[in-house]
C-alpha cells in the first residue's frame, strides 16, 4: 500500500544527500517539494520529529549541503526551531486546559503566517507563508501532506531522514 498519489513519479531531491535514500524518503521529499511549489504564498516548510529534530526541509541548501541559508530570519532552520517550540507550547496548553489532542496551530502576523499541523506519529509539519496567502488553501495542502506522509513516517524512516540531515551538517 502506498501513501502517494496513483501514477505519481517521485522526484529525488537534488544534491549528494539524495544518493542512498530509500524510496519512502525520496517520496517524502517529493511531497514536500510539491507542497512548496504548488501552494501559492508558501515561503518555507519543515518537518520536525516529535523530539524537535529537523527531518525534512524545503531549503535544499540546508538539507543537501549543510549550509545555513542566507537572507531574512525565518529560514527553514529557524522555522524548524519555532515549529518544535510552538508544538510543545500548544501541547502543554491543551493539557492544562483539558483540550485533548492539538491538531493545528495558526499564527497570523503582519508580515506572514505560520501554520503547524501534527502528523500522526507526533512529528510536526510547519509552513511559513506570505501574509496574503489563502489560509484555507495552505491548510488544505498541509492536511494532504499529513494524510499521505503520516502513516509512512515510521521510526526507521525518521531515523533515515535524521541521519541524512546530520550527514550534511
Amino acid at each position: 500500500m502506498t501513501a502517494f498519489p496513483r501514477g505519481a513519479t517521485p522526484v529525488s531531491p537534488a544534491g549528494p544527500a539524495a544518493y542512498g535514500l530509500s524510496h519512502e524518503a525520496r517520496n517524502l521529499h517529493w511531497l514536500l517539494t510539491n507542497l512548496v511549489e504548488e501552494v501559492p504564498g508558501v515561503r518555507s516548510v519543515a518537518v520536525v520529529s516529535s523530539d524537535g529534530l529537523l527531518l525534512l526541509s524545503s531549503d535544499p541548501r540546508l538539507v543537501h549541503r549543510g549550509e545555513r541559508p542566507e537572507g531574512p530570519r525565518g529560514s527553514t532552520a529557524d522555522l524548524a526551531t519555532i515549529v518544535a517550540g510552538l508544538g510543545s507550547l500548544t501541547t502543554g496548553a491543551a493539557c492544562l486546559m483539558d483540550g485533548g489532542f492539538v491538531k493545528q496551530t495558526m499564527v497570523a502576523m503582519d508580515e506572514g503566517s505560520l501554520f503547524v499541523m501534527t502528523i500522526s506519529d507526533g512529528s510536526l509539519l510547519g509552513v511559513h507563508a506570505e501574509p496574503d496567502c489563502d489560509m484555507s488553501v495552505v491548510a488544505y495542502h498541509m492536511a494532504l501532506f499529513v494524510g499521505r506522509a503520516g502513516h509512512v513516517l515510521t521510526p526507521e524512516l525518521r531515523r533515515e531522514l535524521r541521519q541524512s540531515v546530520e550527514a550534511v551538517g
